[in-house]
C-alpha cells in the first residue's frame, strides 16, 4: 500500500452526477429532475456548497464528502440504471473554508493585475 504522509482533513469535492440516459418526453436528454434529486441531497447536508451550471463543489472532511456523493450517486440511481460521475478533489490539510477563500484569492489576484 502507497501511503503519502497525507492527513485528510478538510477537503473540496467538485462532482457531476447524472443517469447515462433519460426518459425525457421533449427528446431533449434533459437530466434536471434527477440533477435535482442529486442536488436537494447536497443541500440537505448541511455542508458548504455551491452548484454552477456543470459542477457541485461540496466541502467537508473525506467521511462527509463521500457520503454526500454516494447518496446522490444513489439519488440519480432511482431514474435509470446507469449512472455517470466525474468527481475532482482538493485536499489540502489545515484549510477550511476554502469553498469561498479560494475564489475571494483569485479576485484579489485580479483587482492586483487592473491595477498594474
Amino acid at each position: 500500500m502507497l501511503t503519502l504522509g497525507l492527513t485528510i482533513g478538510y477537503m473540496l469535492i467538485a462532482f457531476s452526477v447524472a443517469p447515462s440516459g433519460s426518459d425525457d418526453p421533449d427528446g431533449r436528454g434533459s437530466v434536471s429532475a434527477a440533477v435535482a434529486a442529486a442536488v436537494k441531497i447536497v443541500r440537505d447536508s448541511g455542508l458548504p456548497n455551491q452548484t454552477d451550471s456543470m459542477f457541485t463543489t461540496v466541502e467537508g472532511t473525506w467521511e462527509e464528502c463521500m457520503d454526500v456523493v454516494r447518496r446522490a450517486c444513489e439519488a440519480v440511481g432511482a431514474f435509470g440504471p446507469r449512472v455517470s460521475l466525474v468527481l475532482k478533489a482538493d485536499i489540502r490539510p489545515g484549510f477550511e473554508g476554502e469553498l469561498t477563500a479560494k475564489v475571494e484569492r483569485l479576485e484579489k489576484a485580479l483587482d492586483r493585475q487592473k491595477g498594474s
